[in-house]
Order: C-alpha cells, then sequence, then structure tokens
C-alpha cells in the first residue's frame, strides 16, 4: 500500500495594493468597446498618478459582467465598496484624481455604495 499525497499546485503571488479597480467589460454595459478601451488606458494614467506601485497602487482588473447593465463604463472601487458608472475619460480621471488619491468618490458618480463604505470619505 502507498502513502501517495497529492502535490499542491504553487501558490500564487501578488503584490500589495491599497485598493481595487474592477472594470466591466461586458458586451451589454457598453456595446462598442468603449469599457474595454478605458481598462486598456489604466495601466499608463495609473503610472502617471504614481499609483501602479508603492503604498497606493491601485491593482486593475477587467469583470465580464456587473448585472447591472446601463449607462457604462460601469466600475467598482474595492475595498471601498463604490460603484460607479458613465466612466468616460473625463469622469475617469476625476475618480483617479479626486478618489484613488485623495480619497474622497465622486459622488455624482455614484450609483451604489456598499453599506460599509461610510468611512471612505474621512479616510486619509
Amino acid at each position: 500500500m502507498t502513502n501517495h499525497t497529492p502535490s499542491m499546485p504553487e501558490k500564487p503571488k501578488m503584490g500589495d495594493y491599497k485598493r481595487h479597480l474592477l472594470v466591466c467589460t461586458g458586451p451589454r454595459c457598453t456595446e462598442d468597446g468603449e469599457a474595454q478601451a478605458l481598462f486598456e488606458t489604466l495601466g499608463e494614467k495609473f503610472k502617471a498618478a504614481g499609483i501602479d506601485k508603492g503604498a497606493l497602487r491601485v491593482k486593475r482588473t477587467r469583470t465580464h459582467c456587473f448585472a447591472t447593465c446601463k449607462s457604462g463604463p460601469i466600475m467598482c472601487v474595492q475595498p471601498d465598496g463604490i460603484w460607479y458608472y458613465n466612466v468616460n475619460e473625463t469622469n475617469l480621471q476625476r475618480i483617479i484624481d479626486e478618489h484613488l488619491l485623495g480619497g474622497k468618490p465622486v459622488e455624482e458618480l455614484i450609483y451604489h455604495r456598499a453599506c460599509s463604505a461610510d468611512a471612505v470619505s474621512s479616510e486619509q
């Protein structure tokens, strides 16, 4: 009788980050691919803002569907629990400057806020 224990796969590695920006790139939020194009600009925008590394690093992930298919592009900032809609180039820059850098969510672009997000505006 052989005592064979299956080996575990190598554990993934991930760098530290302060916030995680999720972008819906599904076909129903924006039919023209606007959300995907916006997602593709995030690397350069984060680098220019200084939030691509270090203590303020923002991790970014594209998702297929948030099931809130209106007025996209749609983004969610975690762990803040802030959900933004109508994220065009101008609004994205405001979100980066005011929320991700300044710690103050852009109120008029929010369509949903998690219950625990009350402390976000007092952060920093």
